[in-house]
């Protein structure tokens, strides 16, 4: 997966073609959505009962998915099983960046809300992770804006959306310090930030 990430591929065709092994130009415009609802669905703790009603299938084929997907990536298996065991040992779950996510309901006995707490433990790091990076980034844009002294201003940040409002005059410019600092935003990353940018006179424009 990370050498997925690293050549430029489409992750969600490429775990598509190793989940329902077939090449990658044989994947359908369905298997990669498929590959896509797991591929978001396991980071979230889905299950088969979930990810079957997602997807429009039998909960037995859902299963199946979940099934393939972990075997075809066992570190992803083996991350999410030690996150929930390092929880209930911990109580809490740590972003990239240590900033904790405490998880009372891992401490109780109540069975629904334990398979919640082991949700959130694995969610949490992962999507808390992606919280800090785009945090480091607004601050890194701010700072770079104010000392360039150009016309532009970040207005919004929509999940991992960074918006700024610029002068037409200066717009490649802001353009630029925004890509340097939301790609920069974490040097020791195995993978790249890769990130879409877009220049338009309203933000519909930019989408």
């Amino acid at each position: 997966m990370i050498a997925a990430f690293n050549s430029g591929e489409d992750i969600h065709t490429s775990t598509a073609a190793t989940v329902f092994g077939v090449p990658k130009e044989a994947v359908t415009s369905e298997m990669r959505k498929r590959a896509k609802a797991v591929n978001f669905g396991i980071l979230y703790g889905i299950g088969a009962f979930s990810l079957s009603d997602d997807l429009h299938v039998s909960r037995q084929k859902a299963q199946e998915y979940i099934d393939q997907y972990l075997a075809s990536y066992p570190g992803i298996d083996r991350y999410l099983k030690e996150t929930i065991a390092s929880a209930y040992e911990k109580g809490y779950v740590t972003t990239m960046f240590g900033r904790r996510r405490y998880i009372p309901e891992l401490a109780g006995t109540n069975k629904v809300l334990q398979k919640f707490g082991e949700r959130v433990a694995m969610n949490s790091p992962i999507q808390g992770s992606a919280a800090d990076l785009i945090k480091i980034a607004m601050i890194r844009v701010y700072d770079r804006l104010k000392e360039s002294g150009i016309d532009a201003h970040l207005i919004l940040q929509v999940h991992d959306e960074l918006i700024l409002e610029a002068h037409s005059s200066c717009a490649e410019a802001a353009a630029k310090i925004l890509r340097e600092e939301m790609e920069g935003a974490y040097k020791d990353c195995k993978v790249p930030l890769s990130v879409d940018l877009h220049i338009g006179k309203t933000w519909f424009d930019a989408k």
